[in-house]
């Protein structure tokens, strides 16, 4: 990057889920920080949310790029997107994981997804460094790693690839898999909302920038 080309962002736009969902998010947060208090807590620094689109931006680009995602948020109803819960999973992270609730893949996300991806293209930059996020990890190595799943996003976590999940904190991959192993009850919920967050340290939504007005 040229220096003239300014400070970049690493920033999340996301769903936000509603009260159902931050429910059962609670619920599962409050296990894992019993398990590995050294995870996070859902708060105003870590909150739950459905990924749709992680990238990096130029600052200087943000306002453009509000106004091109207000568009497509505006226009596709979010607020009565039906989803089903129907699992835990996690991403490994060393010894631990960064677990979650999944959702399934419909297509109506998917397609809205898409959309999303489609409007902020032309803002995107392929890669940022770490103070693009809010705040570096201890490791540089979890840092390198950091940034490159985000530079990868599209197309790794998108379309067929797409996984639209609420992180509820860390915990032991051993601990995990004996998680993600018990039953699981289903359940309906909606977002509740959208905004645009930066991103923090394990990739977490911690800092608001945006939010969207969805209403008709």
């Amino acid at each position: 990057m040229k220096a003239e080309d300014g400070p970049i962002i690493a920033i999340d736009i996301l769903l936000e889920p509603d009260a159902k969902m931050l429910k059962e998010s609670d619920v599962n947060n409050a296990r894992l920080l019993k398990v590995y208090p050294n995870g996070f807590s859902l708060d105003s620094s870590h909150t739950p949310h459905i990924t749709m689109l992680q990238c990096f931006v130029r600052t200087a680009d943000l306002e453009k790029f509000y106004a091109a995602e207000e568009k497509v948020l505006s226009a596709a109803n979010v607020n009565a997107i039906k989803l089903e819960a129907f699992k835990y999973y996690y991403a490994p992270a060393g010894a631990t994981g960064v677990a979650g609730i999944c959702a399934k893949p419909t297509p109506e996300i998917i397609k809205l997804q898409a959309e999303i991806i489609a409007a902020a293209k032309p803002f995107m930059v392929k890669r940022g460094p770490i103070e693009a996020f809010t705040a570096p990890h201890e490791d540089p190595a979890n840092d390198v790693g950091l940034i490159e799943y985000v530079s990868t996003f599209v197309p790794k976590m998108s379309g067929p690839n797409f996984n639209p999940h609420v992180s509820t904190g860390v915990a032991p991959k051993e601990y995990l898999d004996k998680m993600l192993a018990e039953p699981f009850e289903d359940f309906i919920f909606s977002p509740a909302g959208a905004a645009v967050y930066q991103l923090g340290p394990f990739g977490t939504a911690a800092k608001k920038l945006k939010q969207f007005d969805l209403k008709p």
